[in-house]
């Protein structure tokens, strides 16, 4: 991809003089002072007599003299020496001749080098304790986020140079309405004057939400690489330092680069991090955090937006933004990257499947109807997870079961094939699961049954039932809605109306069967009670939407009566329809036994006849 470091400039490699310098000083150390005491002989003390004695007997090999002593060595050992103390004796040469000692030498007085002693008891040690201080520092910096001193307030965005990217408009599919906004920043880019002749300013920024996986980052890539400008590419969790200060000057640092480049492209990821809400007020008020987004805040009003310095943004948490940030000015622009529609799902799987070898008659509009909110990244899944199949069928290439079966694996896990489930069991999902299709193909409301399969999957499912659209659909009247509940109760009712029994099998029905008959009741005003009145608010619609309540106790203990009636009323509906047809549910669920999974052709052809 051609990354850069700051400047453009690859990163030199860490200097590693100061190890070698530290290596040096230490073998100079224990040169000097520790191999010297070491390998030096070890010298014992004796009497003077014993000298004299050893002397006359000839055993003494040679002497060294000295004022104060004498050392000597003895013929019969090869280590070790002695020492005593030196007697005034006129007549101590002629003994040494008399013993046969010839090798006796008198110590020269010599004075040590100033230079030399100044060195070994001043200079090294303090070398050798800055280079260890050295290291320390450099450990504890790297622990702490930084490379070294001299990278802090540096921005470490990542550099794209031009055409480097490698990304275009053609390979971003089913956002179309995101990538028409976008070309007009891309033209100003190419065509600034065309844009200064009538007195018009580019978009300083434009921010990009949707839920993850959309292709928000993918969608800014390809701006710059339809652009052919400079790219700078940072995550917003970048900017968080622990030290105050650190992520204001990473800001100054990113924008003084883009200017020098200019035009280019910034693009901020998970702004969301460092661009919240600021509380204004108490300690939290002046945090690094906020620092951080009001030196961006400031930056963003300080650069010339003539010059084609361009901030895009993605988060998927716009409603946590701060006021400031979104203004005209700013953020000029906020352009919804929203889940693909049945197009743009089929476009996706087209580009994706171009990576890989696909059989001719695959059809991927079945595919994109089996996948609804399924977002870019998810497709993108499905279709490798369908390559992966066909490699270990021995395949070599990919056809449309394998498509399907990937659907199956995205949505509901792999197979669990070596899982034993009791033939009892096996009954009761069985009739649970031709419960949940019968249900849904009774009624007028319900999507098609596509499959119904009770081989057991890793996400806990010992069975479904998958429906899918015909087309695709946007808004959900209060009859589909009844209906949808009623075909989440078929599998609780069939267990009911069979075995007289029933089991923990049907918790997921529950829950989605509760959330929808709340929903209807607090937000889509689809109950006679309370009308078109909200009672929940919603939060981090691309995460999940988060409900919270927003009314008083007494109406929250209405809402929950109401829920409980309206879900009741829907599973009396299921045991009403499949008390009607009991001798099809028996002849359903024996066939599914039979086969593990059936499909909706054989489910219509069966039910039907």
């Amino acid at each position: 991809m051609g990354v850069k470091g700051d400047n453009g400039i690859k990163n030199p490699k860490k200097p590693f003089i100061y190890y070698y310098l530290l290596v040096l000083l230490i073998v100079m150390v224990l040169n000097a002072l520790v191999f010297p005491s070491v390998m030096e002989r070890s010298v014992q003390e004796v009497p003077y007599s014993e000298f004299i004695t050893q002397l006359d007997q000839g055993k003494i090999k040679d002497v060294y003299l000295t004022d104060t002593q004498i050392q000597y060595t003895v013929k019969d050992q090869q280590w070790g020496a002695y020492k005593t103390g030196r007697f005034p004796d006129d007549q101590l040469i002629e003994r040494l001749q008399k013993a046969g000692v010839t090798d006796y030498r008198r110590e020269i007085p010599t004075q040590a080098s100033p230079l030399l002693s100044f060195l070994m008891t001043w200079v090294a040690p303090i070398l050798m304790f800055v280079i260890i201080g050295q290291i320390m520092a450099r450990s504890l910096s790297k622990r702490m986020g930084g490379n070294n001193a001299m990278t802090f307030g540096k921005s470490n965005a990542k550099i794209y140079a031009e055409n480097e990217t490698g990304i275009t408009f053609a390979d971003v599919a089913g956002e179309e309405e995101a990538k028409e906004a976008l070309k007009e920043i891309v033209d100003f880019l190419h065509n600034p004057q065309k844009y200064a002749d009538i007195g018009a300013n580019l978009p300083k920024g434009a921010l990009l939400v949707g839920p993850p996986g959309t292709g928000k980052t993918l969608l800014a890539r390809a701006v710059a690489g339809e652009a052919h400008v400079p790219f700078f590419s940072i995550s917003g969790s970048e900017f968080v330092e622990m030290f105050v200060g650190m992520g204001a000057a990473k800001v100054r640092d990113l924008f003084k680069q883009a200017t020098e480049k200019a035009p280019c492209i910034v693009f901020i990821d998970e702004i969301d991090t460092i661009g919240k809400k600021r509380d204004g007020g108490g300690i939290s008020g002046n945090d690094e955090r906020e620092q951080t987004l009001n030196q961006l805040l400031t930056e963003m009003d300080g650069f010339d937006g003539k010059k084609g310095v361009v901030i895009l943004a993605a988060t998927n948490r716009p409603e946590s933004l701060d006021a400031a940030l979104l203004r005209p000015g700013r953020f000029d622009r906020r352009i919804p990257v929203e889940l693909p529609d049945l197009k743009g799902r089929e476009a996706i799987l087209k580009v994706h499947g171009k990576e890989v070898k696909m059989s001719e008659d695959v059809d991927y509009n079945a595919i994109a109807r089996a996948t609804s909110g399924a977002s870019g990244a998810e497709l993108a899944n499905i279709i490798n997870e369908a390559a992966l199949r066909a490699v270990r069928m021995g395949r070599t290439a990919v056809n449309q079961s394998d498509l399907e079966e990937s659907v199956e694996t995205v949505i509901a896990g792999y197979q669990r094939k070596d899982m034993v489930v009791s033939e009892k069991e096996r009954r009761i999902v069985a009739y649970h699961e031709i419960g949940h299709a019968l249900v849904a193909a009774s009624q007028s409301h319900c999507a098609p049954v596509h499959k119904i399969t009770i081989i057991p999957r890793t996400s806990g499912a010992l069975g479904y039932t998958m429906q899918v659209e015909q087309g695709e659909r946007f808004l959900m009247s209060k009859e589909e809605a009844l209906d949808k509940i009623a075909t989440f109760t078929g599998g609780r009712a069939a267990e009911q109306l069979i075995f007289h029994s029933i089991t923990t099998g049907a918790s997921n029905d529950i829950e989605q069967a509760t959330k929808l008959a709340r929903a209807m009741i607090t937000r889509y005003g689809m109950s006679d009670r309370f009308g078109m009145v909200a009672m929940e608010t919603v939060s981090n619609q691309y995460l999940g939407g988060d409900t919270a309540l927003a009314c008083s106790p007494e109406t929250a203990r209405i809402i929950d009566d109401e829920v409980v009636k309206l879900v009741h009323g829907q599973y009396e509906k299921a045991l009403s329809i499949l008390s009607g047809h009991v001798e099809k549910l028996h002849e359903l669920a024996d066939y599914l036994l039979e086969r593990e999974t059936i499909t909706g052709e054989e489910f219509m052809d069966i039910l039907e006849r």
